[in-house]
C-alpha cells in the first residue's frame, strides 16, 4: 500500500499543465445511513481528490441509474436539472446499492505529455509503446470514457450484501461497512466483464469528518480482491480504471476507451 498526502496529488495534477487529467466521477449520498422515513438523497459529482461539484439529473447523461435492494432494481427518476440528482423515498430496511452508468463522453488530448501523465497516474501501462505499436501518432489523441459508479447506503440497520449488477467494470463489496467491525477492514472484488481483475491499482480516497482527504494506492490480489483498512466516522471512495484500444476509422474517431469503476461508502462513527 502506498499513501499519498492530498497536496501531493494536487501537485501532480498541476504538473500536467492547465486542466486536470484524472477527474473522478462518484455518487455522494447526503448521508450513508438513513432511516426508512427519510429521503435517500445523493449527488453525482465530478472532481479531483474527492472534491467536486454536483451534477444535475439529466437523462441524456446516463444509460443506467437505479437503486438495488435484495437484487431488485428500482429506476431513479426525477425532474430534469434536479440537484441532488437522486431523491428517493419508500425504501426497505436493508443495504441499498446506488448504481450509475454514464453515457460515453469523449475528450481530445492535445498534449501527449498530459495523456502520458494520466496513464502513469492510473497505472494503465506503457501508452507510448502501445501507441507506437498501433501505428498511431501522438497528436490530438481522442479518448472516450464511461463511468460505472456504485454507492453503499444503509437504510435502517443496513443488513444485506452487495452483488454484481452487470456493469462492464465494477467493484463488488465483500464487506458490509454498516454492520461489520471496522477493525476487520473492508474488502471489495474488482471485475471487468466476467473476470476478476488481478494485480490492478486501486486508488482510495478517505475523507475525515473535517473534510480532510488522504489518498492511498492499493492493488488487487490474484482473485481481484482489494483489502482496505478503514476507520469509524470516515467516508471512502475507491476507483480503478481500464484502458482499451479502439480502432479509429476516421480522424474524429477515438483511439482509446477508458472504463472507470468507482464505489463510495461510509463507516459509522
Amino acid at each position: 500500500m502506498k499513501t499519498l498526502k492530498i497536496i501531493g496529488t494536487i501537485a501532480l495534477l498541476m504538473l500536467a499543465g492547465k486542466g486536470a487529467f484524472a477527474h473522478e466521477f462518484w455518487i455522494d449520498p447526503t448521508a450513508f445511513v438513513v432511516t426508512q422515513d427519510e429521503l435517500l438523497a445523493a449527488d453525482l459529482r465530478v472532481g479531483e481528490a474527492y472534491r467536486g461539484g454536483p451534477q444535475p439529473y439529466l437523462t441524456q447523461s446516463f444509460t443506467r441509474f437505479e437503486v438495488v435492494q435484495d437484487g431488485r432494481a428500482r429506476p431513479v427518476t426525477g425532474r430534469l436539472g434536479n440537484i441532488p440528482a437522486l431523491q428517493m423515498g419508500d425504501l426497505s430496511d436493508g443495504l441499498a446499492v446506488i448504481v450509475h452508468e454514464t453515457a460515453g463522453q469523449s475528450l481530445t488530448w492535445t498534449v501527449w505529455e498530459r495523456f502520458l501523465a494520466f496513464a502513469e497516474h492510473k497505472d494503465l501501462g506503457d501508452v507510448t509503446a502501445m501507441q507506437a505499436a498501433r501505428g498511431l501518432d501522438q497528436e490530438g489523441v481522442i479518448e472516450v470514457y464511461i463511468r460505472y459508479a456504485k454507492s453503499l447506503v444503509a437504510i435502517g440497520e443496513g443488513a444485506g450484501a452487495d452483488r454484481r449488477v452487470g456493469l462492464r467494470t465494477e467493484f463488488v463489496a465483500l464487506s458490509n461497512p454498516y454492520l461489520d467491525d471496522p477493525a476487520q477492514g473492508f474488502a471489495a472484488q474488482l471485475w471487468l466483464d466476467d473476470v476478476p481483475r488481478a494485480d490492478v491499482q486501486v486508488e482510495v480516497f478517505a475523507k475525515d469528518p473535517d473534510g480532510a482527504v488522504m489518498v492511498s494506492l492499493f492493488r488487487t490480489d490474484a482473485d481481484g480482491v482489494v483489502r482496505l483498512p478503514v476507520g469509524a466516522g470516515m467516508r471512502y471512495m475507491i476507483d480503478a480504471v481500464v484502458l482499451e484500444a479502439v480502432d479509429p476509422v476516421q480522424a474524429s474517431d477515438p483511439e482509446w476507451r477508458t472504463l472507470w469503476a468507482n464505489m463510495t461508502f461510509g463507516v459509522p462513527g
